[in-house]
């Protein structure tokens, strides 16, 4: 009897003699087997998707459609997937087979708020001429969380602060294209202040409750930008059973904002002690820290940190599960931020389910920024004192302000919460030299602009809702008598139309729709405010939510611009 295989119509059918492949793009042998060498012994796990994406974009510059194919079979998954969240994250560059890759070299400038008041966009225009762009690639970017060394361009991963071509020359000439890690305060150091034995003892016979109350006591509430109080937080996932999570919001892309990259480049196991204080409050089983990839001096810092905790003995190997971001400003939602820490495009969840109870993997998560967990150590090893113990206009507590713009001593400045922005100017230096107030940004972009005539208004939670506005993280940017307030609005909105994830309608159209009203001679006040009015309550988070306050609040104090 002849074999299977060659009988009449088994595995074959018409004139031809059968497929010797499947059909698609086939595995290329090559590109395999580099995929495997840069995967190595890491477990083939779907949720790791973006760190091996990371591993490929590091090694050869951009994501080949080979190497996406070669990824696909070694994930076992489809290319349509890889390819759907490569393409969403602004740091990856996936290249089909008759493109060519980019340059070796690429140049990202910021083009954010505080870089554009520095010349920002002239700067841009000067390297692109005179540069080879055969050679350097020159993209403008988002925010860098710089803004106090405006203008700021990152090449490779070297950001250069206060830029110029010069600066720039000299950095492609050294090869200088690698992150400078400042000097901070390592394990032994911080352990030799005292530090982790607040954890030690907890651990060791701590009640959370107690914990709980402490944190309430002191006021804390969400740093990030929300303000929802820190320790209710705390109830809300321990009252579902089974196994939870913590997840570190240390995306911080809203522009104009840079405390945490502060904090972290300082004192980073202030920060890490308050989150294993808060992962062992709510018996999180991993906690996971999301740091935006604009951040490498930050990266490289925690990933040297978590293992000198982990050869201490204080975590286990792989409890701390360090993941980095891809240039994605809607991942500092937190169901976005989930999304992507599961391997997926950062699209925001409808909720509920809100995370406390549907969260990572499904599972309960709290989610805290990276401030909010440093002053939990601090309240921890201090007392609720050390925040609530300061007054100032009836408000309670320290806030730290993110300043940039027209002062002469630009950075973070921890001040009482109850400060107002005379306040926050004068702790910066006061203006700079032959600029006059005009205006302020008192919590990024998307809390819009207030007149300098509104400079006694406490910048805190709850007191600029009154005004239409919010303090969202502290992100205050000053303009002068030199600034056009209309300009600064067109900056913010521009901002949001590049970061629409483009899921909701509302905020994917109406963001495009506003910048080419905004660009307009005269605006036309009406559509504009119809649009804000559509966006508001039709966009299903925050950003599109937030977009049109820079637009109405231009319309309301600066009507004579527009």
């Amino acid at each position: 009897m002849a074999p299977l295989d060659q009988g009449k119509g088994v595995w074959k059918s018409g004139k031809g003699k059968g497929r010797k492949t499947p059909k698609g793009r086939q595995v290329d042998d090559i590109a395999l087997g580099e995929v495997q060498s840069l995967l190595g012994d890491n477990p083939r796990r779907r949720d790791l998707l973006i760190e091996f994406l990371h591993l490929i974009q590091d090694e050869y510059g951009h994501l080949s459609a080979a190497h996406i194919r070669a990824l696909a079979e070694e994930m076992r998954t489809g290319q349509a997937e890889i390819y759907e969240v490569a393409s969403f994250y602004a740091h990856f560059d996936v290249v089909r087979e008759d493109e060519t890759p980019p340059p070796a070299l690429t140049i990202r400038v910021c083009d954010s708020l505080s870089c554009e008041l520095a010349g920002a966009e002239q700067l841009q225009q000067a390297l692109k001429d005179g540069l080879d762009e055969s050679q350097v690639r020159v993209l403008r970017a988002p925010c860098m969380g710089r803004c106090d060394t405006a203008p700021v361009l990152e090449i490779g991963h070297n950001h250069i602060d206060h830029a110029t071509p010069e600066k720039v020359q000299a950095a492609i000439a050294a090869d200088d294209t690698h992150a400078h890690v400042p000097d901070y305060e390592g394990y032994d150091a911080y352990v030799a202040e005292g530090g982790y034995a607040t954890l030690k003892s907890l651990r060791a016979d701590g009640d959370w409750e107690e914990v709980q109350a402490k944190i309430k006591e002191a006021g804390l509430r969400g740093l990030g930008g929300a303000g929802f109080p820190s320790g209710t937080k705390w109830g809300f996932v321990r009252a579902n059973a089974g196994t939870r999570y913590l997840a570190v919001n240390g995306d911080e892309g809203e522009p104009g904002t840079f405390k945490d990259r502060y904090y972290l480049e300082r004192t980073p196991h202030l920060f890490l002690e308050g989150m294993l204080i808060a992962a062992w409050a709510v018996e999180a089983e991993k906690a996971f820290i999301y740091m935006r990839d604009e951040y490498p001096a930050v990266l490289e810092i925690l990933a040297t940190e978590i293992k000198a905790l982990e050869q201490a003995g204080l975590v286990e190997e792989g409890y701390i599960d360090l993941r980095r971001g891809a240039g994605a400003y809607i991942c500092g939602e937190e169901s976005a931020m989930i999304e992507s820490i599961e391997g997926k495009r950062g699209m925001p969840r409808h909720r509920p389910p809100f995370v406390a109870q549907v969260g990572i993997f499904g599972r309960p998560t709290l989610v805290h920024n990276v401030e909010t967990l440093l002053w939990i150590a601090k309240i921890n090893r201090e007392g609720p004192e050390c925040l609530n113990a300061v007054e100032k206009n009836g408000r309670t507590g320290l806030r730290s302000y993110s300043v940039s713009g027209r002062v002469q001593n630009p950075g973070v400045h921890l001040l009482p919460a109850g400060s107002t922005i005379t306040d926050i100017i004068e702790a910066c230096g006061g203006m700079l030299e032959g600029h006059v107030f005009k205006a302020y940004q008192p919590g990024g972009p998307s809390s819009g602009l207030l007149p300098a005539s509104m400079h006694d208004v406490p910048l805190d939670f709850d007191t600029l809702q009154p005004h239409d506005t919010f303090i969202g993280s502290a992100a205050v940017v000053v303009l002068s008598d030199q600034d056009s307030a209309r300009d600064a609005a067109l900056n913010m909105l521009r901002f949001f139309e590049d970061e629409s994830c483009g899921q909701c309608t509302p905020c994917r159209v109406g963001c495009e729709k506003a910048v080419k009203l905004m660009n307009a001679p005269k605006w036309d006040q009406d559509l504009l405010e119809e649009l804000s009015t559509t966006m508001v309550d039709a966009s299903i988070c925050g950003l599109g939510q937030a977009a049109p306050n820079p637009i109405r609040l231009t319309m309301k104090h600066f009507p004579d611009e527009v």
